[in-house]
């Protein structure tokens, strides 16, 4: 299942007041010429003046063949969007890997101070080669408002060990065909097997997201790795456009996607959903003091009505804000995914200052 995670990064300027964001529980969203907001899988960007939203751009259809780019709404106020075009568009061109037919997924604009440039992440699947490529692409612009210029699509971080990984375990050779779900073959996982079997071409990134720390400013690319059984976050140099060749593994074995990443309380939270294709399913929770640390799992966030499947949708992102959070997800609609829906929940704290999420009716 895809993701949409929407992340706020504030630039080095006065930026806007806070908004009171609107709780969004799955209704039509109209944008400021009445069509319902086709931004998915993505990411909110704030500047001095303006909110931006980036999804994926859906036409009608089944997913992925009407799939049309990176799509781009700005706002005032959190509540009134204006449709600000495609700023990055598949091609025709049938030698790039955003050629007609393709995949885009998970798109995350993300500012960068050190250049100047609006620097784009996305999940990149090449045409007619299914979820098997695992690509993660990046492009680059001097406006919030694009056009994006492709930098590259590919694996990532070829030919370097997770810096978690013992010396052991990357020395180790694993039987090959072993049975999947059997003990050992999650043994096998669990220590690195699929690592060892990616590490020349490059390890896999699907759903992902990118987060940069509002402490230290250093980016970080987290994506669903391995098969989609293992996340990995990896730093980023300082242009925010490629790794820097440290990276760990967390969870491994644990099937975990879509994560979204904030921090609250001197920890890092991150909420991820299970692997169940389209279909929605209970959200997790888990909390780090080093976000290249140790992590660990908590109870699922959300609580009430459809809280065993995150109320319908796939956790997106957290958009953080002075006086509070607001979790985002998608509804997604397989038959047309560009009437998937939205979903936005505050977040609140228990008396441990751990987050939750609870349903809402209008």
């Amino acid at each position: 299942m895809s993701l949409v995670i929407i992340y706020l990064i504030l630039l080095p300027s006065v930026v806007l007041a806070d908004e009171v964001p609107p709780v969004i529980m799955g209704e039509l969203l109209p944008d400021t010429d009445g069509n319902h907001i086709n931004a998915h899988g993505g990411n909110i960007l704030v500047t001095d003046s303006l909110y931006y939203w980036y999804g994926e751009f859906r036409g009608d259809g089944t997913p992925g063949s009407f799939q049309q780019g990176v799509a781009c709404y700005s706002s005032a106020n959190l509540r009134d969007w204006k449709y600000r075009g495609i700023v990055l568009k598949v091609t025709d061109d049938d030698s790039s890997p955003v050629q007609k037919g393709c995949i885009i997924e998970r798109p995350k604009v993300v500012y960068c101070p050190a250049t100047g440039r609006y620097v784009l992440w996305f999940h990149n699947e090449l045409k007619g080669r299914g979820y098997g490529a695992a690509y993660a692409g990046v492009a680059t612009s001097a406006s919030p408002l694009g056009p994006f210029e492709l930098k590259y699509s590919g694996r990532v971080n070829a030919g370097i060990a997770p810096l978690n990984m013992s010396a052991d375990d990357i020395a180790a050779t694993y039987p090959e065909n072993l049975e999947w779900w059997t003990p050992e073959w999650y043994d096998a996982v669990r220590r690195g097997m699929f690592v060892k079997r990616d590490i020349a071409g490059g390890q896999m990134s699907r759903d992902m997201t990118v987060y940069i720390d509002p402490e230290s400013g250093k980016g970080y690319h987290i994506y669903s790795s391995e098969d989609n059984l293992t996340l990995h976050i990896a730093e980023l140099d300082s242009t925010y456009e490629r790794h820097n060749g440290r990276y760990i593994r967390i969870f491994p074995g644990g099937h975990n996607e879509a994560p979204a990443i904030f921090r609250h309380g001197g920890k890092y939270w991150m909420i991820t959903s299970g692997c169940t294709g389209w279909q929605p399913n209970e959200a997790r929770l888990m909390s780090a003091d080093s976000i290249m640390g140790e992590w660990r799992q908590h109870p699922s966030p959300c609580r009430g009505d459809g809280a065993e499947t995150t109320f319908g949708g796939q956790g997106t992102f957290v958009l953080q804000l002075n006086d509070g959070c607001i979790f985002m997800a998608d509804i997604w609609n397989p038959d047309n995914l560009a009437d998937s829906r939205h979903i936005w929940l505050p977040i609140s704290f228990d008396e441990n200052d751990e987050p939750y999420i609870e349903s809402y009716k209008k």
